[in-house]
């Protein structure tokens, strides 16, 4: 049964005060604008600052001018093993054991590590198959590596091309892709949400279609981790990759990080690239040559870990454990279906939701398409402090974030848009 919406203020106040996480926006720093916090929906974009990310880099800053080298060592989290410091509430938002995840490096790195170990053609089998209209970022790694290995691009990239008139892709169609390519098929590379539509994939369905022809299954899960649940051990999936500066509210450009299934990392046999932090650290400071992976998804690890970055990524996880995605996930889903109960009693025919209207298949954003003068009405909310963002060609996308947005926040984002229309659309 789909929840009882009112588009009432006083209907978003009772939800805030029944909403066990409302504290939580108290933690966050809000953009100002005319000397009052903006309505902010960008956190699929970049997450707010959490409060306690300045205390953390200023002990990160004092060990520096107190320690200088001995840090490494001697700093309050000690910087060479800082990755360790945030494997396990990693695992934890990820679905994954601790040994299989690492926060290293920012996401296209990341994907071109994993590119490199699991993506191995053969003249029989050397397609890849990815969703049309993916990130850039995604299709140049994988036009790259295609052609890094002396193959065609338009003959090894395989996209599954939505029938759907809003771009949105049925777990049906891409089975079948997967099915047809079958024996040809290397690698299955798509987006765990999908940054235009905002639709969640299934992957744990993509996965076992890809293993059922022996392909490889890898996700690119930037819009995905920290906003919907994730079971990455349990759905069996072999490798991911994701940012960590949008949901998880860890810096702009902050540091990425990646899965890889124990049963990959824990082979030492796999070819990667390799640098000297992902070597044996028993053996890591001998300089020896001749690479000796360590166990696990660290083996992949190029330098030694950044610790500002890592400071603040550990900073905003802490939230996050304490929150628990479960809750935010049960949030989400309520504020999300808030959100588009207010925008259809608003806006009517003038905006569509290309975004699934089903829960389980989306995540905190919906993707609006403007019918008329969408890029003056969006320009109006961003001169009225409501800060959402344009995707061209024609996309509005607005992300209520469960962490610290609320749902007074969506109904005054429905008051808003109403007088954006009304102004923008006569």
């Amino acid at each position: 049964m789909l929840p009882v919406y009112y588009n009432s203020l006083d209907f978003a106040r009772q939800c805030d005060e029944a909403d066990v996480l409302q504290h939580f926006r108290h933690r966050f720093l809000f953009p100002q604008r005319n000397n009052r916090e903006v309505l902010y929906f960008t956190g699929n974009s970049l997450g707010l600052q959490p409060k306690s990310v300045r205390t953390a880099l200023e002990q990160e800053l004092s060990d520096w001018a107190t320690l200088g080298v001995e840090g490494h060592f001697r700093a309050t989290v000690p910087w060479w093993q800082y990755h360790k410091a945030v494997q396990e509430p990693l695992a934890r938002i990820v679905g994954a054991q601790p040994h299989e995840v690492v926060a290293m490096n920012t996401l296209t790195v990341n994907l071109h590590l994993l590119l490199a170990t699991f993506y191995q053609p053969t003249p029989q089998r050397f397609h890849i198959l990815c969703e049309a209209g993916a990130f850039p970022s995604d299709d140049y790694a994988l036009e790259t590596h295609v052609a890094l290995r002396g193959l065609d691009p338009r003959r090894a990239i395989v996209e599954v091309v939505a029938k759907d008139q809003h771009g949105l892709l049925c777990t049906e169609d891409i089975v079948q892709a997967i099915d047809t390519l079958g024996d040809s098929l290397a690698l299955v590379m798509f987006s765990g949400v999908q940054y235009y539509t905002g639709q969640a994939f299934d992957i744990r369905t993509i996965t076992r279609a890809a293993h059922c022809v022996g392909a490889i299954a890898c996700f690119d899960l930037a819009h995905a981790v920290g906003n919907i649940v994730l079971k990455l051990h349990e759905w069996d999936v072999d490798a991911a990759a994701w940012c960590s500066y949008k949901y998880l509210n860890s810096s702009p450009g902050g540091i990425a990080g990646v899965f890889i299934h124990e049963r990959h990392a824990m082979n030492k046999d796999l070819p990667r690239l390799a640098g000297w932090w992902g070597n044996d650290e028993s053996e890591r400071f001998q300089m020896k040559k001749g690479f000796r992976p360590a166990s696990g998804a660290q083996a992949w690890q190029l330098s030694n870990p950044p610790a500002l970055l890592m400071a603040t990524h550990k900073a905003a996880l802490e939230i996050f454990d304490e929150a628990g995605i479960e809750r935010l996930r049960a949030k989400s889903e309520a504020l999300t279906g808030f959100l588009e109960f207010i925008i259809r009693d608003v806006a009517g025919t003038h905006v569509r939701i290309i975004t699934p209207s089903n829960p389980a298949e989306r995540g905190a954003q919906l993707s609006l398409i403007i019918e008329r003068n969408g890029r003056a009405v969006f320009q109006h909310l961003l001169n009225n402090g409501v800060i959402v963002d344009w995707r061209e060609p024609d996309v509005v996308r607005v992300a209520p974030v469960p962490l610290y947005n609320s749902f007074e926040d969506v109904w005054r984002f429905g008051e808003c848009l109403k007088k954006a229309l009304d102004a923008e659309c006569q």
